[in-house]
């Protein structure tokens, strides 16, 4: 396919980039004493490499009260400026444009950590920090203005092409902008001109700072996507209003606030492209360039976009997360072999969310890129015969990885397809584009060299018997035979049975959660779809708890109770009684110890936990001259570690 759009230049304000792909802003956890760090380079360089036209960083602080993560750059000092110019230099070389976002985040700061009082437009807590902030005083604005100015000085002098001011999602300009966060009487507050006022300082001051020769943009929120809260209509109002001023080169968007978040950041159960209207209705009224970012994963989708004018720039985050070389992939015609992000969240937001480094369940290599990134596999030295045992994430990438270093490699799965778990996980609603996951690998495994074996349970004896050097055991687990009493008993199923083999399960169906994540819901959810009535039973303060930090947890339970499914958390199951037709659940609550009967149901299925099968591995330990065990067969855990495992081991042989 010919991108005659997507490869197109542009020129944003002063600066020309060669293509219409930009890496977006995104948090990453990397910094170090809150300076830029060489794991920013090397990060935003794999990108950089892997062909994106611009790069725009994550939000830097500009100011001490903006403290809403312990690890954001603070780019309001000087020290910044060496790390600055390192990672632009090392950007630059790839022909690749950088732009820095600069941002105060307002009512969305934890004073905790700056142990100072949270600024923002009214003392109203943020939906998520909850917070009260100190309602800022008009020398206070001023103040955050000449931090701004200073900030963007340092960008400047750091080697950047551009500056782009956050006024989106998460940002005291925003909130200045929104009636949902703005109550002042004050000259900065009441009318749209009040409103705006603050965020045109912001502007101003940079501008002023900069010069007239240097880009500067600003990131909006296209729709707060909430009652009372700023629309479509109103943000082209304001959108036109900032064009008119003449001190902004490009408009980047986004979308929703703190209040929706799962929109912020949309999972799979979000449609791909979900933005794209937003970006068009501002295109319509705006002349300046606009950007386009909201699970845009497809250089297919981003040339559509862009050749039916619906946007000028396509901001792709996670699919260049997962996959640096996707532009390139696409521009050289290889499409096939690009690694598509499935929006599962659970690498890079879910890891941001509980203040991990960034991630990727699908790339290993995130912020690790200078020890494995791009052109750091080695050829082995010694070829060597492995046996890769078990065709699920885990094996596929240890046979993927040991193939690429040049060794002869069969890999043997007892199933008819490669997967493993995957395959029965994407059964569950809703989540039939994980298994992407394994439709991203086939096609590597067989150009890496590797044999593949299905339908092949191999004994220890044919292992023996074939004399390899290596075996890599990645047999996975199973789900738990007999978790609680009576568990093993008529009408009792699990996850796998329900997703797999469809039972009979007749009308009313129990699902004992203690798995708060996908594995239970999507089951759950999976049940009402086939008209079940459905009884979630958890152990958890409530069901889904493991959800939150993938954004999944709103939509998920929104959908379970529209489609009548009953929530009884905080009691531990004991025992599962009755026939088949007439079951029962005992078990008691966690907090008052009160024991207590539900059912009659007609089946109960399964959601209580894996338990590894790890047969093959202790019959060949001590018998083959290297043995690894890698994924669920070593504990059960999720898929971005049976990958990380897996792209380890590979790697190492």
């Amino acid at each position: 396919m010919m991108f005659d759009y997507l490869f197109s230049p542009i020129k944003l304000g002063q600066v020309e980039v060669k293509n219409r792909i930009s890496f977006q802003p995104h948090l990453t956890n990397f910094a170090e004493h809150c300076m830029p760090s060489e794991r920013h380079m090397y990060y935003w360089g794999e990108r950089a490499k892997g062909g994106a036209g611009l790069i725009i960083t994550e939000e830097m602080s500009v100011h001490p009260t903006d403290t809403a993560y312990e690890k954001l750059v603070e780019a309001f000092h000087p020290e910044v400026i060496p790390g600055f110019r390192k990672i632009t230099d090392y950007v630059h070389q790839f022909d690749t444009k950088m732009f820095c976002q600069l941002n105060h985040n307002g009512q969305q700061c934890d004073g905790s950590i700056s142990r100072l009082p949270v600024w923002a437009p009214s003392p109203m807590p943020d939906v998520l920090f909850r917070e009260t902030p100190k309602e800022m005083e008009p020398e206070d604005i001023e103040e955050v203005c000449r931090y701004f100015a200073k900030s963007a000085v340092h960008v400047r002098e750091g080697g950047f092409d551009g500056v782009e001011l956050q006024f989106g999602h998460s940002s005291l300009a925003r909130q200045f902008l929104s009636p949902l966060t703005n109550f002042r009487a004050d000259e900065f507050g009441g009318s749209l001109e009040n409103r705006m006022r603050a965020p045109l300082m912001f502007i101003e001051a940079v501008r002023k700072a900069v010069g007239k020769d240097f880009t500067v943009g600003i990131r909006l929120c296209a729709d707060e996507m909430i009652p009372g809260g700023l629309d479509l209509g109103q943000i082209q109002e304001i959108g036109g209003k900032f064009e008119e001023s003449g001190l902004i080169d490009f408009m980047d968007l986004s979308i929703a606030t703190f209040y929706n978040l799962y929109l912020v950041e949309g999972s799979m159960h979000t449609p791909l492209g979900y933005t794209i209207p937003l970006a068009a209705g501002m295109r319509e009224k705006i002349n300046l360039p606009v950007f386009c970012t909201g699970r845009i994963n497809d250089p297919v989708m981003a040339e559509k976009v862009l050749a039916n004018g619906q946007s000028d720039m396509i901001g792709m985050c996670r699919a260049l997360i997962c996959d640096p070389f996707l532009p390139k992939k696409a521009q050289e015609g290889r499409l096939e072999d690009i690694r598509y992000c499935v929006g599962d969240n659970q690498g890079c937001i879910g890891r941001m969310g509980i203040n991990r480094s960034l991630g990727c369940i699908q790339n290993p290599a995130v912020g690790l890129e200078k020890e494995w990134g791009e052109g750091t596999l080695k050829p082995a030295s010694v070829k060597k015969k492995v046996m890769v045992v078990g065709g699920g994430p885990a094996g596929l990438w240890a046979a993927k990885m040991a193939g690429r270093r040049g060794h002869q490699v069969d890999l043997f799965d007892r199933n008819e397809n490669l997967g493993g778990q995957v395959l029965t996980a994407m059964k569950g609603a809703g989540r039939d584009e994980f298994g992407v996951i394994i439709r991203n690998e086939k096609d590597q495994v067989d150009k890496a060299g590797v044999k593949v074996h299905l339908q092949n349970e191999l004994t220890p004896e044919q292992i023996l018997k074939d004399n390899p050097d290596v075996v890599v055991v990645a047999t996975g687990s199973q789900p738990k035979g007999h978790p609680v009493g009576g568990a093993d008993g008529p009408g009792v199923f699990n996850v796998w049975q329900v997703l797999d083999a469809k039972p009979e399960l007749g009308e009313k169906v129990c699902l004992i959660d203690y798995d708060g994540h996908h594995r239970a819901t999507a089951t759950a959810e999976r049940l009402a779809d086939m008209g079940k009535t459905v009884h979630i039973i958890t152990s958890s303060l409530f069901i889904g708890a493991e959800l939150g930090p993938t954004q999944d947890l709103y939509l998920t339970r929104q959908r379970l109770l529209q489609k009548g499914v009953t929530f009884t958390p905080d009691i531990a199951v004991m025992e599962v009684g009755g026939e088949a037709g007439s079951k029962e659940i005992k078990g008691f609550n966690v907090y008052s110890n009160q024991w207590d009967t539900w059912g009659p149901f007609d089946s109960v299925v399964l959601a209580m936990g894996q338990q590894v099968d790890a047969d093959l591995y202790f019959a060949l330990k001590g018998k083959v001259k290297e043995l690894y065990r890698i994924g669920d067969c070593v504990a059960p855990r999720k898929v971005d570690m049976a990958i990380w495992e897996g792209h380890k081991t590979g790697r190492s042989i």
